[in-house]
């Protein structure tokens, strides 16, 4: 009955912390580096969409990852 138990216990989660991280993360960060660029360069007006793109992604991402990551 023991040996039955040990195989369904979880051992490190750290990855799936640092993958949810990632996601949460990783596009805005992309998006606000795709901004800079543009920004920077003769596309003014693209850049300033990118840097608003990047801004919702964080919102949403941290209102649905974020709550994951909580345990709600």
């Amino acid at each position: 009955m023991i040996t039955n138990t040990i195989l369904l216990e979880v051992g490190n989660l750290d990855g799936l912390v640092y993958f949810l991280l990632l996601i949460l993360l990783g596009p805005a960060i992309f998006l606000a580096i795709i901004g800079l660029i543009l920004f920077k360069t003769q596309y003014r007006k693209a850049g300033k969409i990118f840097f608003i793109l990047s801004g919702v992604y964080l919102v949403v991402g941290l209102g649905i990852c974020g709550v994951l990551l909580t345990g709600f």
